[in-house]
């Protein structure tokens, strides 16, 4: 276990407010968790791709950095990869694809770790995390002990979980196992990738995702956030008809309970804050959806920004619309 103390939250967090963490704890095994003990709860996190600090944190972080995996045949045509948490997911998507092993390759270039992936159930392109999920492994503070979720009791949902309700601050994802298939498995009905070919191999599909977010989503690395900042609002069929009465080009996604998706990014262009700054904190001017922090961005003016985007949204349309990313006070609670 490595413990560092009053250090700046920067490399933490890919949103990059200088804010200091008072202590960041990371772990390298079990057993190294079975020393830990806190007197509050820790933030647990993962690369920070989905985590914003928007003052000096008191709590205690705590990352589970151990990223190994395995591979067991399970049968003739699938295979049970189980990954630590502190793996890349891109590197394990990119690994995936190398050894021609379908399930995950419509998910690339998601930024974060395996770990995190869970708690979002993280998807892209018609695909989501749950899709080939087996379990999670699921380490209880309390308990002192692992347990593994088989991923019917994990409770996914649209950028949802278990890990966000009942099991919120109660331990940390310290592995996930993964069923994947040796047989061919394009998903191409979205947006995007519609235009494969219906036999497109692994390869191409995973070139292609990686094409597309790269010509419209900013890389953490460079421009500061936390990709998509807003869910896709799901509103009831009926509400949808009446908005497409008065706004004929609302695109909109049917969903198998008789309700329809509607692309938050739509939403807000429609609204005008494309390319729109409150300071060093605006939308892309590419993808509205994702909110960028130029340098010297301030919680204040992302606290604005969230609010005008929300008000106006809530305005216009009667769809609230609910932040995604997780923003955090000083005792490590969200503030949205």
């Amino acid at each position: 276990m490595r413990t560092l103390t009053n250090i700046s939250a920067v490399p933490y967090s890919t949103f990059r407010f200088d804010v200091t963490l008072s202590t960041v704890h990371e772990f390298n095994s079990v057993s190294e968790l079975h020393s830990f003990t806190a007197k509050t709860a820790p933030v647990v996190l993962g690369e920070g791709s989905n985590t914003i600090f928007l003052q000096d944190l008191t709590a205690p972080v705590c990352r589970f950095v151990a990223k190994s995996k395995t591979l067991t045949e399970l049968g003739a045509d699938h295979v049970l990869v189980h990954v630590e948490a502190g793996h890349s997911w891109h590197q394990l998507v990119s690994w995936a694809v190398e050894q021609q092993l379908w399930g995950i390759e419509n998910l690339a270039l998601i930024p974060g770790s395996v770990g995190a992936a869970p708690v979002q159930n993280i998807g892209a392109y018609g695909v989501e995390l749950a899709d080939s999920c087996l379990y999670v492994d699921f380490y209880h503070w309390q308990q002192r002990k692992v347990q593994r979720i088989a991923a019917g009791r994990c409770q996914f949902g649209y950028r949802d979980s278990v890990f966000k309700h009942a099991l919120a601050g109660k331990g940390v994802i310290v592995a996930v196992g993964f069923c994947l298939s040796k047989q061919s498995n394009p998903v191409l009905g979205y947006n995007g990738l519609d235009q494969l070919p219906a036999d497109a191999t692994i390869n191409t599909i995973f070139e292609q995702v990686v094409a597309v977010r790269s010509s419209k989503l900013p890389d953490p690395a460079v421009l500061a956030n936390c990709g998509s900042f807003f869910k896709n609002p799901v509103i009831a069929l009926q509400h949808y008809t009446v908005l497409k009465s008065k706004y004929a080009d609302m695109p909109g996604f049917s969903q198998p309970d008789n309700t329809v998706k509607i692309p938050a990014a739509w939403l807000i262009e429609q609204q005008g804050f494309k390319g729109k700054h409150y300071g060093e904190v605006g939308c892309y001017k590419l993808q509205p959806l994702v909110i960028v922090n130029e340098g010297a961005g301030t919680a204040a003016q992302l606290e604005q920004l969230v609010t005008a985007v929300q008000q106006q949204v809530l305005s216009a349309y009667n769809i609230q619309l609910e932040v995604e990313v997780r923003m955090l006070n000083d005792a490590g609670q969200p503030v949205r």
